[in-house]
């Protein structure tokens, strides 16, 4: 068994008990990561061996001391490639920043190695974080643990692919329309994303800026907690953070749902939907429901208009946030010009994929002289109606639940080729985002072929508490399940 099948806080647990090594730990997943990444792709870049096991040294000491006394310390994690990590390379998955090495890493990476957490790499994604299945990656597609011949979801899959195939015990992902939610889901692993402002965006580099939130896939709950805990806090230094207070997260999870109100949306359950995945969640709120939760559907409205709504706002935001990539300041530059112009062109045709492209341009269009009232201020007025929607449902319920995805995790490239298909797989997630709220992805079941099928629970702006406590009590009735590459098997189903 390797030490990174244990959840990050059975193995700081370990670790603070002296049973197990910080270094120990490091070259354990150093070495599955080895192992397993032929099969997966789920990293970009990993750690260098020396440095890494020189900060196990140190934090070591740190813990033996009683330095550092926190859940993470010693704990090997993830870093999705488009958050910036001093002195290691960040690429956002795509060639236009291949050669950019930050000289500051973002907040919620320096909180996490303060606790003593040390960093095992930088994982995979959808280039820039635009798709839904991480096969948009510059660097290759990632692959499913539980059947390489799958997506393992996107945009944050490398994170949700190195959890599920144990390379790592967690990762930080990042969350715009579900990125961190629907791989979890696909990959069988859990992940939050907090209400928006709750973890800094200092160091994400941007795609949707009123959309993105930082957070965890992790292989449990608990670990989520622990995570969230490390993470939030205000920051001066992102206007979008909001100040919240000193964290507490982990003593929400009591496993005690008595009481709790539950909505279920009716409009997610229809014809679209998987009927095994239908019959997964529903056998889930029946279960919540024997815990003693009072659960009952109800119409939640403009769900068909969450996810234009979602792609016009995001692709607009997309055109301005990535005009800054132009070969003149950092990044890749494209090698035969004349003039600026030219040059300008010629990187951003060279250095973008495909997808990046349709979304920037589908972007600019949004905000053109001509179709900017007609687009644009449609999709916020939209926007704002969907944030009302969650108001009024949040005045009878403490927690919504529903399915992460339509489907469980299609197979390689069967969504590229239909850009309007992968867009429509984010119809459960992107709402969240929209009105800010934070949501949760945990496993509840499997389908005929194996393949493992996501719960979601969404709560009230900063109501995580409300999430994570149903989130852990359900958790309580599920055996916990690894990937065919975690059990070291061919990940076949």
């Amino acid at each position: 068994m390797s030490l990174m099948d244990l959840t990050a806080v059975e193995l700081g647990k370990k670790i603070k008990e002296g049973s197990v090594g910080v270094r120990e730990a490091v070259k354990d997943c150093l070495k599955q990561i080895r192992a397993k990444e032929a099969k997966t792709n789920a990293f970009i870049t990993q750690a260098d061996e020396t440095g890494v096991l020189k900060r196990a040294d140190e934090v070591q000491k740190a813990v033996d001391s009683g330095e550092l006394t926190g859940p993470l310390a010693g704990v090997p994690f993830a870093v999705k490639d488009n958050m910036c990590t001093k002195g290691i390379l960040t690429t956002c998955a795509s060639k236009i920043l291949s050669n950019f090495v930050p000289h500051y890493s973002a907040t919620a990476v320096e909180k996490l190695e303060k606790a003593g957490a040390i960093i095992a790499g930088k994982t995979n994604m959808d280039e820039f974080a635009m798709g839904s299945t991480s096969e948009t990656s510059y660097y290759g597609p990632v692959k499913n643990p539980w059947d390489t011949d799958r997506v393992p979801g996107g945009s944050s899959g490398g994170s949700a692919a190195a959890v599920a195939a144990s390379e790592v015990s967690f990762a930080l992902g990042s969350d715009t329309g579900g990125s961190i939610r629907q791989p979890a889901a696909y990959c069988g692993v859990t992940g939050f994303k907090p209400t928006y402002g709750t973890v800094s965006r200092y160091g994400l580099i941007a795609y949707a800026s009123s959309l993105e939130q930082i957070g965890p896939v992790a292989k449990d709950v608990t670990d989520c907690a622990a995570v969230l805990e490390v993470i939030s806090s205000y920051d001066s230094k992102d206007s979008t953070s909001f100040n919240r207070g000193v964290p507490d997260f982990i003593s929400a999870l009591d496993g005690d749902v008595k009481g709790l109100r539950i909505g279920i949306p009716k409009d997610y359950f229809t014809d679209d939907l998987d009927p095994e995945v239908n019959a997964a969640v529903l056998a889930a709120a029946d279960r919540m429901k024997d815990m003693g939760a009072l659960a009952e559907f109800f119409d939640l409205s403009l769900v068909e208009y969450a996810v234009p709504a979602y792609y016009i706002i995001a692709s607009a935001e997309a055109s301005s946030n990535l005009s800054r990539f132009d070969g003149v300041k950092y990044g890749y530059r494209a090698g035969d010009y004349e003039g600026l112009h030219q040059m300008y062109k010629r990187t951003r045709s060279e250095g973008f994929g495909e997808e990046v492209k349709r979304r920037i341009m589908l972007g600019s269009f949004a905000l053109s002289s001509g179709y900017y009232d007609a687009y644009y201020l449609k999709a916020l007025r939209t926007k704002a109606l969907i944030k009302q929607a969650f108001d009024k449902a949040f005045e009878k319920y403490d927690v919504i639940i529903g399915p992460v995805a339509p489907v469980t995790a299609p197979k390689l490239g069967g969504s590229l080729s239909d850009p309007i298909k992968m867009y429509l797989g984010d119809i459960y997630t992107v709402a969240a985002n929209l009105a800010g709220l934070p949501g949760i992805s945990l496993p509840c079941g499997r389908d005929s072929n194996g393949l493992p099928i996501g719960l979601q629970i969404m709560g009230d702006c900063f109501n995580e508490r409300s999430v994570l406590k149903a989130a852990f009590a359900f958790e309580q009735t599920r055996k916990q399940e690894k990937s065919p590459l975690a059990c070291g098997k061919e990940a076949e189903v």
